[in-house]
Parts: C-alpha cells; sequence; structure tokens
C-alpha cells in the first residue's frame, strides 16, 4: 500500500515537472473551459451585417427598412440602388447577406403578383444567416401584409395558425448551451489521451521501470485529475456561464469515474503500441475531428449513412458525449443511462487489462 501510495504521489511530481504534460493535462482544461463559453457567450449571433439594395426609393421601401433597422437580428452597414456593389460587400466579408427591394415592388404587390423582396444570404456561414432569414422574412412578411391590406385588393395574405415552440433541455435556443456540453467530455478525453500517452512514452525514453504499482499509482493520479477536471467543467464553467442542467447529480458521480477510467484504459492500450511521446500527438490529430463529427453533436446520427451511424455507436467516445448529455442537460435517471456504464466499463476494463500487460512484459523485457 505504501509502495502505490508512492508512486501514486511520484505520479503527480512528474506531471508538474513536465511542462507539455502539466500544460495539457491540468491548463488546457482551464483554458478550454473560458475558450469554448466565452466564444458562445451572445447564444445566438446579433446584429449581423446586411446591405439594402433599395432599386425603388417608395414610401413602401422606406418602411421596410424602417422596420428592418428594429430587428436585432441584423445591422444596416448601408444602403445602396447597386446590387453588384452590395455584392462586394459581400464577397469582402464585410457583410453577410442582402436584402433587394426591386424597383416594381409597389406595383407587384397591389397587383398581387408573384415576385418581390429577393434575400440573399451568404451560405458560407449557414448557422448565421439560416436565423437571420427566418428572423427577417417574418418580420417582411408582416410588413407586406399590412401594406397589402390598404389596398384590399390583396387576399393572399392570411394569417396563419400560430404554431408555439417550446425548446427542450436549452431554454435559451443557443448555440453555446448546445455544443460545450457535447465538446466538455471531448476536451477531457482528448486532454487525457494526449497527456497520459506523453507520460508514458516519456518513462519509456527514460527507461523508467513500469511495475504493477506504478502503473496503477499513475493510472489513479490521471483518474484524480480527469474527475476533478469532469466536475470543474459540469459544475463550475457550467454554473458560471448558467448553460442548462439537468440535475441528476447521482448519476454524474457514477458516471464521471467510469468515463475517466475507460479513457484511461484507451490510452494505456495506444500508449503500449506508441514508440515516443509526439507519436501521441499524431493521433489527436486524426482522431479528434472525426470523434466530434461521429459524437452526433455536429450532424444528427439519423441523418449519416447506415454504415457511419454503426462506426459511431460503436466508438467509446459516441457514448460519452450522448450519456453526459442525457445527464447534464435532460437530467434523465440513472437506469437510462446504464447501458452506456456497462458499454463503456466493459471496453475500458478490456484496453486496461490488454494495456496492463502489454506495458508491464515490454518494461520487464528491458
Amino acid at each position: 500500500m505504501k509502495s502505490l501510495w508512492f508512486y501514486y504521489l511520484r505520479s503527480f511530481k512528474d506531471i508538474a515537472s513536465h511542462g507539455a504534460i502539466f500544460t495539457t493535462l491540468i491548463l488546457s482544461g482551464v483554458f478550454y473551459s473560458f475558450f469554448y463559453p466565452f466564444a458562445y457567450q451572445a447564444q445566438q449571433a446579433e446584429a449581423l451585417p446586411i446591405i439594402i439594395v433599395d432599386a425603388e426609393q417608395s414610401h413602401l421601401s422606406a418602411r421596410i427598412i424602417s422596420q428592418v433597422r428594429q430587428s436585432p437580428d441584423v445591422e444596416i452597414k448601408t444602403i445602396t440602388s447597386n446590387f453588384a456593389e452590395a455584392k462586394t460587400w459581400v464577397e469582402s466579408q464585410q457583410a453577410d447577406g442582402i436584402l433587394l427591394l426591386p424597383d416594381n415592388l409597389s406595383q407587384t404587390l397591389r397587383h398581387g403578383e408573384t415576385g418581390g423582396i429577393g434575400l440573399y444570404l451568404s451560405a458560407a456561414n449557414f448557422l448565421v444567416t439560416k436565423q437571420m432569414g427566418i428572423g427577417l422574412a417574418t418580420s417582411l412578411e408582416q410588413t407586406l401584409a399590412d401594406y397589402a391590406e390598404r389596398f384590399g385588393q390583396v387576399s393572399d395574405f392570411s394569417p396563419a395558425l400560430s404554431v408555439h415552440q417550446i425548446p427542450l433541455f436549452n431554454p435559451l435556443s443557443g448555440y453555446g448551451s448546445y455544443v460545450f456540453p457535447a465538446v466538455a467530455p471531448l476536451i477531457i478525453h482528448q486532454t487525457i489521451f494526449l497527456g497520459l500517452n506523453m507520460l508514458i512514452l516519456v518513462y519509456r525514453e527514460r527507461k523508467v521501470q513500469l511495475n504493477s504499482n506504478a502503473l496503477i499509482g499513475l493510472c489513479l493520479a490521471i483518474l484524480s485529475i480527469g474527475c476533478l477536471g469532469c466536475f470543474y467543467l459540469f459544475g463550475f464553467t457550467f454554473w458560471l456561464f448558467d448553460y442548462p442542467r439537468g440535475g441528476n447529480l447521482f448519476g454524474m458521480l457514477l458516471a464521471v469515474p467510469v468515463f475517466v477510467y475507460t479513457v484511461i484504459g484507451i490510452t494505456c492500450l495506444f500508449a503500449s503500441f506508441l514508440d515516443m511521446p509526439e507519436r501521441a500527438g499524431h493521433v489527436i490529430v486524426f482522431t479528434s475531428i472525426p470523434l466530434f463529427f461521429l459524437s452526433g453533436a455536429a450532424w444528427p446520427h439519423a441523418a449519416m449513412p447506415i454504415w457511419m451511424q454503426v462506426i459511431a455507436e460503436i466508438l467509446p467516445s459516441t457514448q460519452m458525449v450522448q450519456m453526459f448529455i442525457q445527464l447534464n442537460q435532460m437530467g434523465v435517471p440513472t437506469a437510462l443511462i446504464l447501458p452506456k456504464l456497462i458499454y463503456l466499463g466493459l471496453i475500458g476494463s478490456l484496453c486496461f487489462f490488454l494495456a496492463y500487460r502489454r506495458l508491464i512484459q515490454v518494461s520487464q523485457s528491458r
């Protein structure tokens, strides 16, 4: 027991003495806990730049422009009568869209003809422009309907049945409160993977003997760091930025150690096949984007090809992300995440068993 405690404390000392490993395991989590939330602090994009092409310059177009100015979704950069000039603003990334008020807008509206306002949005950033388009379209439709009613000749503008959208689990419908709960487990996953790989391979380069107590003490130290990192991200960061919290504390206390244990097992197995610390960075570069994409946070699994859905479901990282979304945002009962916990526990145990045999055998063969 004393020997295990010695190796446990030595692991912390080795982490603190190696700048790159300390930065990866400790400081990167703190950095990302502020970097991601601050980037999405607005939750929804506001005051997006737009150019108005007023070709008609009439009373109606003036009313429309006045209505657009009141919208919190957009900021009018300039008003011009030249569409080519407006397009240049978008191409130079000084604006995200063009609102075209054609020269026959009033006449078209009075006669109930098709056509009318053109809303050109840059699809290069569809998450931003989609929201802007929906907000502007709703506002402009009401303005046009009010104008058309004055002439009594257009019957197409009839009130539609009101449909109320009620967001579940993300009351703000914000992007930050959506993406960070999905990214947070991957931050812990990748920092442990990189930091622990580097530490094991540094031991190998320095020919440090890894016996059973040394390996277990090292893994317990990483387990402590990983659990504290999870509670910091899922607790303090969620509270600081007021992200939705499901409130299943018992489920979190159960899921976090299993999650970190699984990541440690996978990492140790990878480390047993690598020959130098730099290789871990290569694996991180290769896997980070696919793991996030296949987690279902960037794109729903149902919209992926079947073979990709199968791969996504097999990956432990997918189960981790989905499990913490269920716990953090939905607050589901612990019983609903038990299949994921069992799956992760089995994967972690299998990987750790194989890694233990390989790492100890390699160390003893020297």
